[in-house]
């Protein structure tokens, strides 16, 4: 038995209803059903699509497609990472390495000052205010986006979402860093350090806040053929 537009949708409708939100993860399991079901019915042609379509959904064990929807995630997390990885390499390499070597020099510079204290903070102050705003800026674009398509891709998710995650935990130890400030400028090989890492945050911050973002439809045709559909 060949199934319908019509089962197709249930099988949809199905997946939203076991907690699957991302229409790119209802795909690949209404995909997976489909052709179950299909299977099921050819050997038992009796059984109504209902119970074929329960009797396939019971292969995926106790905690229905949870297991599956967790391994996608995992899957999706490692590739944004990779995008991010491969946009802050380019930062290491000519020409944009002048920049990033610029940016060094300045928090290096900065650090060293008689004014050291302040710029630190100052530094860190202009980190966290970004981090926030853009936080939010992409936050209420993931929702525009969501409300005009209709749909929830899990990349798209994780771009407008996840952006600056690795800022935002960098963020949460102000404590530790307020505490210890005074130690990470006063020592010469630790100022040199902290210059590095503040480039390195302030990198991270602008690719995965501005540039991924600014190509994210780019990244979603690649990543879902059916995107643009």
């Amino acid at each position: 038995m060949k199934l319908t537009k019509e089962h197709i949708q249930e099988l949809y409708a199905f997946t939203r209803n076991h907690y699957v939100y991302h229409y790119d993860l209802q795909t690949e399991l209404v995909d997976h059903l489909a052709n179950d079901i299909e299977t099921i019915l050819q050997e038992q042609p009796n059984l109504s699509f209902e119970d074929a379509r329960d009797q396939s959904f019971k292969k995926f064990g106790v905690f229905g497609f949870m297991d599956v929807v967790e391994q996608r995630q995992k899957a999706m997390n490692k590739r944004y990472y990779n995008y991010l990885l491969s946009e802050l390499k380019q930062w290491f390499s000519i020409p944009k390495i002048v920049i990033t070597l610029t940016m060094f020099l300045m928090f290096y510079t900065a650090f060293t000052s008689r004014f050291a204290q302040y710029f630190f903070f100052i530094t860190f102050g202009v980190l966290a205010i970004w981090t926030l705003y853009k936080s939010i800026q992409l936050n209420r674009e993931f929702r525009r986006r969501s409300e005009l398509s209709n749909k929830k891709w899990l990349l798209e998710e994780l771009i407008f979402k996840q952006a600056g995650s690795v800022g935002i935990v960098f963020l949460s130890q102000f404590y530790n860093i307020f505490t210890w400030s005074d130690v990470f400028i006063s020592n010469s090989k630790l100022v040199v350090l902290t210059a590095a890492v503040f480039t390195l945050f302030y990198l991270i911050n602008y690719i995965s806040f501005k540039l991924i973002p600014e190509k994210a439809e780019t990244l979603l045709n690649t990543t879902y053929p059916e995107y643009s559909m």
